[in-house]
């Protein structure tokens, strides 16, 4: 089990990994060591988890010596365009697992490798270097490089950073910035406080992006470790209000806590069934300082815990891999945020106002609430005290607001169909707005919210049988004011900007849930087999489908440049992997969900997915991708819901074989 990758892959900086500790905070960073974005670091807390996160230490300096002088086994980026020192050469191999490994081999075949892990739980982080044989007199010099910043800034070389340390025992404490984190190290070797300044470090993907990409890193001092008496062990931790205090038992040697924290987390991650259902464990986190209350992060490195994205990517992350406890968590929490019949689109952290700008939002909660409550009746698992009551009180409450009226135009028109959306707000997914212009308005009916309002309604109907006649009439004006017979498919919107009977028949993939990805499909067997056909052809790729189709003279075939150009693109032909859900669940199921059908799209579209797990994030899917060959992975390389629809696939609609005996996916060889 595991992804090995040998040395000209582990070069390859467009490969990232990232582990998380739970709470929100994380490290990530490419195999090489060299970072590329201003997000990869070794230890990024979450200060009010899962938000406010801070970058506390974004690498380490690392030589060996080994009698005839150093030798570095670490390299970074710096301006012009100067990668320095060399240790980039003696990388021989990069792991994900069992923990984050590398692997460097030295001139005269004498290898270290060097170990990486977080505790589950709690704002730390372990290094372990080991060597492949004893070597006499071998010395290991580590420097941590740290910026203590948010998450999102840059750094730069400033008088008010605090270079001091504090020495307690074997334990060294910095804390370069009065209203943010301290760090805490603990190690086997000797420190010794150096002040330094490393100036310029270049960020290549930021830079590509159109963003600020260069920073300064102070290092307070080094670790002096002597390899010929064992393993090398650095712990680095945070320490701040609100955050659980360093536990760490002062009667064990830090080399050998060190060690035992890495095995634990080995121990850990080896409990997971697959691979997959391990990387789900990464978005699965805690609100709070402690890991009572649970929430969804909806991707890193910038993500945070968004609403629409939570309830998507519940069903994967939770539903189908069976965990209850979590989805009822999550779904409760959210449960008490429903006003005017809407759910925010952000959970809201203290002292921030709520931004009540989707109009689906609210739907997919229904649609989840919904399986939850079947999947809990099913188990014959018992309801928490009042869960079931409240969900189905927040449940009345969002119908009832929008058969009413709500927020931003919101309401139930005559036809039974939910009418939504005013100038210059944004309440669809398709929601990239660039200076006050919202890209995609679709105001009116957009077919995909109707599709969700029709389910949303037999939820409530189940309920309160007074919403069955609702959902009948809206269910039969679908069909009539919808179908677009000219083109095999839907009109993306009807009354557009709320004029009776005006269309829009952008080829777009929102149509999809009409027919798959919900449970119930609104168009009879022939009518939503000509749309999965069209959808196919017209919009599928094998990252997920394109969000436009390349005839339309708007589409955008790259997804790249500055943010502007980046956000005009967002949904005008990029393609979108969590897409791939509702598409390979209807194209199963108008094919009669037969074994054979199922079959062929495990191979035909699931496969490329498996293939993508080592292409980008490692083990993970992406947020988007180019609508053009060769489809490169874009936006966000850890996405909640592109992976929560993988995994509702692999174990819903595709039944028990469906994720292929993962965690095992195919690419050039590799195995993931």
């Amino acid at each position: 089990m595991g992804t090995r990758l040998t040395r000209e892959r582990a070069g390859d900086r467009s490969l990232e990994w990232l582990e998380t500790d739970g709470l929100g905070g994380f490290a990530s960073g490419t195999p090489s060591g060299i970072r590329t974005r201003r997000y990869h670091g070794l230890l990024v807390v979450a200060r009010t988890p899962p938000t406010g996160r801070t970058m506390l230490v974004n690498g380490l300096e690392v030589w060996i010596d080994l009698g005839r002088g150093p030798l570095a086994l670490a390299a970074h980026h710096y301006t012009p365009d100067v990668v320095y020192p060399d240790g980039e050469r003696r990388l021989a191999s990069f792991a994900l697992d069992p923990v984050p490994t590398w692997t460097f081999e030295l001139e005269d075949g004498l290898q270290v490798e060097q170990r990486f892990a977080l505790r589950r739980g709690s704002p730390l982080a372990v290094v372990t270097w080991t060597l492949s044989r004893p070597r006499r007199g071998a010395r290991l010099l580590v420097r941590p490089l740290l910026s203590v910043r948010d998450v999102h800034a840059l750094a730069r070389e400033s008088a008010d950073f605090r270079f001091d340390a504090e020495r307690e025992g074997t334990r060294i404490r910095w804390k370069p910035r009065a209203d943010l984190p301290a760090v805490v190290a603990l190690a086997n070797g000797s420190y010794r406080h150096e002040p330094l300044w490393y100036r310029n470090f270049l960020y290549v993907e930021e830079r590509a992006r159109g963003y600020d990409h260069v920073e300064d890193l102070g290092s307070p001092g080094s670790f002096t470790f002597d390899l010929g008496d064992g393993d090398a062990g650095l712990i680095l931790a945070a320490e701040a209000a609100g955050q659980p205090a360093l536990r760490l038992p002062a009667d064990v040697p830090p080399g050998t806590l060190a060690r035992d924290l890495v095995a634990r987390e080995i121990e850990r991650r080896e409990g997971f069934p697959s691979r997959l259902d391990r990387t789900a464990e990464d978005y699965i986190v805690a609100r709070g300082p402690h890991e009572s209350g649970k929430t969804i992060v909806a991707g890193y490195p910038w993500f945070a815990d968004w609403g629409r994205d939570t309830f998507i990517a519940l069903r994967g992350l939770c539903l189908a891999r069976g965990r209850l406890d979590e989805a009822g968590s999550i779904l409760a929490a959210w449960a008490r945020l429903v006003s005017q019949g809407m759910l925010p689109n952000r959970f809201v952290d203290a002292g921030a106002e709520p931004e009540f700008n989707s109009v689906d939002a609210s739907l997919w909660f229904v649609v989840a609430a919904g399986e939850y409550l079947n999947a809990v009746q099913e188990s014959r698992r018992r309801f928490r005290p009042g869960e079931k009551e409240a969900l189905e009180r927040a449940v009345g409450a969002i119908l009832a607001g929008y058969a009413g009226g709500t927020r931003h135009g919101i309401h139930m028109d005559d036809d039974g169909l939910v009418a939504a959306g005013e100038s210059s707000v944004q309440l669809t997914w398709m929601d990239a707005k660039v200076d006050g212009e919202v890209i995609t308005p679709r105001i009116g009916k957009p077919v995909e919210i109707q599709a969700l309002w029709i389910n949303a309604l037999e939820v409530g109907a189940r309920i309160e049988r007074g919403w069955r006649k609702v959902g009948e009439k809206a269910r039969a004006a679908f069909e009539e004011r919808f179908w677009n017979e000219s083109a095999d498919s839907l009109f993306d919107v009807v009354d557009v900007d709320h004029l009776p009977g005006r269309v829009d028949a952008s080829f777009r993939p929102n149509q999809i849930l009409a027919v798959g990805g919900l449970p119930l499909v609104l168009l009879p067997l022939e009518r939503a087999r000509r749309v999965v056909d069209a959808v196919e052809a017209k919009l599928w790729t094998p990252l997920g489908l394109r969000t436009l189709a390349p005839d339309d003279p708007r589409y955008v075939p790259v997804y790249r440049g500055d943010p502007l150009e980046r956000d005009r693109a967002y949904h005008q032909g990029t393609a979108w992997p969590w897409l791939l859900g509702p598409f390979v669940e209807a194209w199963v199921r108008v094919r009669g969900s037969t074994a054979a059908a199922r079959e062929e799209a495990r191979a035909r579209f699931l496969r490329p997915i498996y293939a993508h797990l080592c292409t980008a994030g490692l083990g993970h899917v992406s947020e988007i991708a180019d609508a053009d060959p060769p489809h490169v992975a874009r936006g966000a390389p850890f996405q909640a819901w592109s992976l929560g629809e993988l995994l509702r696939l692999a174990r819903v609609v595709l039944g028990p074989s469906g994720d292929a005996t993962i965690p095992v996916a195919e690419s050039r060889g590799r195995k993931v």
